[in-house]
């Protein structure tokens, strides 16, 4: 079984965004072995500087490689990545699976963004679309995409 690991900045606390989450969690134990991490945003004052803004992704980023697991395919989740269709993340997903490496991560941003190290040291990156999202509800829609994924690659007419 696939092992997945999502390493997200930032704590879910809308109810909405916590039972959605945990509903695609659910769903997903049926086809990977699923590690969500959370980790703390730093704390910027309202009107941060950008060296204020780099040191706290740089803190970040000393956080997120705390938490990688060996043997990872890290894929950063990233405005500036590759859009997918659904189908083709399916088919991505089927490659990953059969692929040496034990651990496949998402890395998730908090509000904002990647340290441009962790992008430059991903796998891949990927992007959901040239829209901005909240980070909380972009970890709800990578879920379902995971989970629309694994279905895919099922035959089922989930994905219609």
């Amino acid at each position: 079984m696939l092992s997945v690991h999502l390493i997200c900045v930032g704590k879910l606390k809308e109810k909405f965004y916590l039972e959605a989450a945990a509903e695609y969690q659910k769903r997903l134990s049926a086809y990977c072995k699923l590690t969500l991490v959370e980790l703390p945003e730093e704390k910027l004052p309202q009107n941060p500087t950008q060296g204020q803004i780099d040191q706290a992704l740089s803190k970040e980023a000393q956080a997120i490689r705390a938490k990688l697991p060996p043997s990872a395919s890290v894929i950063a989740m990233c405005v500036e990545g590759k859009e997918r269709s659904s189908e083709d993340f399916a088919k991505l997903l089927s490659t990953w699976e059969h692929s040496p490496a034990k651990h496949l991560v998402f890395v998730i941003g908090g509000s904002y963004g990647l340290d441009p190290a962790i992008k430059g040291e991903a796998w891949l990156k990927l992007s959901m679309s040239p829209m901005t999202f909240p980070h909380h509800l972009a970890r709800v829609m990578l879920l379902e995409q995971l989970y629309r994924a694994f279905k895919i690659n099922e035959g089922s007419s989930y994905h219609k």
